[in-house]
């Protein structure tokens, strides 16, 4: 749940929401009211969740030995 809070309130805490942020909470800074900015965790690069994605999908365990006419019959069937 994000939580709304002053600039001023936030430059005083800052070491308090940024623990609070490695923590997973998010904070939206505002100034006289108005959402100006959001503090929230950071995201690793996304080449390195692309990466990730992709050693994940080949690590995947495939199914094998069905051959396309059991393909076929599972469709006919409901069972795919």
């Amino acid at each position: 749940m994000d939580a709304n809070i002053g600039a001023f309130e936030a430059k005083a805490q800052l070491s308090r929401l940024l623990r609070a942020v490695e923590q997973g909470e998010r904070f939206t800074i505002t100034v006289w009211g108005k959402p100006v900015a959001d503090l929230v965790p950071h995201r690793a690069d996304s080449a390195q969740g692309v990466a990730a994605a992709v050693a994940a999908i080949q690590a995947f365990p495939w199914i094998r030995g069905v051959g396309d006419g059991e393909v076929a019959e599972f469709v006919r069937e409901g069972r795919l």
